[in-house]
C-alpha cells in the first residue's frame, strides 16, 4: 500500500466485527506489557505485522528499526509486511502465532480486545498523553496505540475549483453542490467521483460522524434506538448530502468502472475535483500531481459543507491501533517498540497526520485547516463496542460499503426507491436490532 495504502486512513472508520473461531485466548498471560524504565535492560527478538508492505519493501522500516535499536540495542526488530493485512492476521489469530506487534483489525470486536492483547496500562494514565486511547479501551484498560490519526474532509483540486470561480470553502450542502455544479458547467472536470466500485472509500462518509454538530459524543450517541438517520441528524445529513452529489449527475458516468488508483492521477491531474476521504490521502495526492508534471499546491482538503456558530469542524479519527500479542514473550520489548515508533520515529509527521501524541503539532497538511479556525472534534468512542454490535445486528454496516453502494444506486436510478425510504428501512433495522443488541 503506502503510495498505494488503500487501507491507511480507511481503518479511521472501519466497525469491529467478531472474528469467528478466533482461539487467540486460552490461558494467555494477562500481564501488562508495561513501558521499560531501562532501555539497556530490554532484550528479544521481536515481530512486527505490517500492512505496510511498500515501506518493508523500499527498506523504510528497517531504517526505522535501525534508528530505533541506538535506544534499545538488545532488541532485534523483524517485519512481516501482508499484503491483504486483514485477511491474512484473521486467519493468524486462530493461534497465537500473530506476531509480537501488530496493527489491531477491524474483525476483532473492541469487547474481545482482552482475549488477544496484553493491556498497556490504565486508561485514566494514557489518555493524558496520547489521543484515541479510548478507542481501545475496555474496562478502564487500553489496548492498543494509534499509530497516527485523520482528520476527515474532502480532499480537492484547487485550480478546478478556481477555474469553476469557486474560492471559499461551502458552508452548507447547498453551497457544496452548487459549487460542484459550477464545475460541472464551466471546466472540463469530473466534479465528484465516488469511488464507486472499489467501495471502501464509501465508508470514509461516517468518519463525519461529529462534524456536522460537532459533537465529540456524537458516536457513542448512536448506541440506541436512536433513528439515526432521522431529519436533522448527522446520517440524515452526511448520506443526503452523498444522494443529492448523485442525483443532481456530478458524479462519473459510470459508478461501476471507477478505480481507486487511478482516481489519485485523476485528481492530481485535474480530470476530476473533488472526493470524500481523510486528511490521510493528502501526500499521495501531492505525490500524484508531481508524478503528472502538476504542482502539490494545487492539492486542497475542505472540512464537510456545515458549520455551527459560524465555524467548520472536523472530527479526528484513529487509523490503526499498535497492540501487543498476549502470547508475546517479549512484551516489553514489543512495548518499547510501540512507544518509540508512535513518539520518536517520525513516521506520523512523515505521512503528514494527526500525531497520536497529544504534545506534537499538527501537521503541515492541516495548515488550511489550522490557519482557518476549524475545530478539530476528538470522537469518543467510549460506546463503541454497542454500536457496533447494533450496527452488526441490524446488518448495515457504517463501517462497510454496501449500504452506501445501495445509496448510490437509488439516486441514480439504478434501484427503485426514494431517500426517505431508504432511511426509513435504515432506522427500522438499527432500532429493532437496538432493543437485543444495544441491551
Amino acid at each position: 500500500m503506502g503510495k498505494k495504502k488503500t487501507l491507511v486512513g480507511a481503518l479511521a472508520v472501519v466497525t469491529a466485527m467478531t472474528v469467528a473461531g478466533c482461539g487467540g485466548g486460552g490461558t494467555a498471560s494477562t500481564e501488562t506489557a508495561s513501558a521499560p524504565t531501562d532501555p539497556a535492560k530490554v532484550s528479544g527478538t521481536i515481530t512486527v505485522l505490517t500492512h505496510r508492505t511498500d515501506l518493508v519493501k523500499d527498506g523504510s522500516m528497517e531504517a526505522y528499526a535501525a534508528e530505533f535499536a541506538k535506544t534499545y540495542p538488545k532488541v532485534k526488530v523483524k517485519f512481516e509486511g501482508l499484503t491483504d493485512y486483514e485477511g491474512e492476521v484473521k486467519i493468524r489469530m486462530n493461534t497465537e502465532n500473530y506476531g509480537d506487534v501488530l496493527m489491531i483489525p477491524g474483525a476483532v470486536a473492541k469487547n474481545d480486545y482482552p482475549k488477544f492483547f496484553a493491556p498497556l496500562g490504565a486508561t485514566d494514565e494514557l489518555s493524558g498523553t496520547y489521543r484515541f486511547s479510548d478507542k481501545t479501551d475496555v474496562n478502564g484498560k487500553v489496548y492498543g496505540i494509534a499509530q497516527f490519526g485523520t482528520a476527515n474532509g474532502f480532499i480537492y483540486n484547487k485550480a478546478v475549483w478556481e477555474e469553476a470561480g469557486v474560492t471559499e470553502w461551502p458552508t452548507t450542502p447547498q453551497e457544496f453542490l452548487a459549487a460542484l455544479g459550477a464545475i460541472k458547467e464551466r471546466t472540463g472536470a469530473t466534479p465528484y467521483y465516488t469511488n464507486f466500485k472499489d467501495g471502501w472509500p464509501l465508508t470514509q462518509w461516517s468518519a463525519n460522524i461529529g462534524s456536522v454538530t460537532c459533537d465529540t459524543e456524537a458516536n457513542n450517541s448512536l448506541a440506541g434506538a436512536v433513528s439515526p438517520w432521522k431529519q436533522g441528524s448527522e446520517l440524515n445529513v452526511i448520506d443526503t448530502l452523498l444522494h443529492d452529489t448523485v442525483k443532481g449527475g456530478l458524479i462519473e458516468k459510470d459508478p461501476s468502472t471507477t478505480n481507486w488508483e487511478e482516481s489519485k492521477n485523476l485528481l492530481a491531474k485535474g480530470t476530476i475535483g473533488t472526493m470524500m476521504l481523510g486528511s490521510w490521502s493528502i501526500t499521495q495526492m501531492q505525490a500524484a500531481a508531481e508524478t503528472a508534471g502538476g504542482s502539490a499546491d494545487d492539492i486542497g482538503f475542505m472540512p464537510f459543507p456545515v458549520q455551527k456558530d459560524g465555524k467548520f469542524c472536523a472530527t479526528l479519527t484513529s487509523d490503526y491501533q499498535q497492540a501487543v500479542n498476549i502470547h508475546s514473550e517479549h512484551k516489553e520489548a514489543a512495548r518499547a517498540w510501540i512507544d518509540w515508533f508512535t513518539a520518536k520515529s517520525g513516521y506520523a509527521a512523515e505521512e503528514g497526520a494527526v500525531p497520536a501524541l497529544k504534545a506534537d503539532p499538527m501537521p503541515d497538511t492541516l495548515k488550511a485547516f489550522v490557519d482557518n479556525d476549524v475545530t478539530f472534534v476528538e470522537r469518543s468512542e467510549a460506546k463503541t463496542g454497542t454500536v457496533n454490535a447494533i450496527d452488526n445486528a441490524a446488518e448495515i454496516g457504517l463501517a462497510k460499503q454496501d449500504y452506501r453502494q445501495k445509496l448510490v444506486d437509488i439516486a441514480r436510478g439504478a434501484q427503485q426507491g426514494s431517500l426517505q425510504d431508504y432511511f426509513a428501512e435504515l432506522d427500522k433495522k438499527w432500532d429493532e436490532a437496538a432493543k437485543t443488541a444495544g441491551s
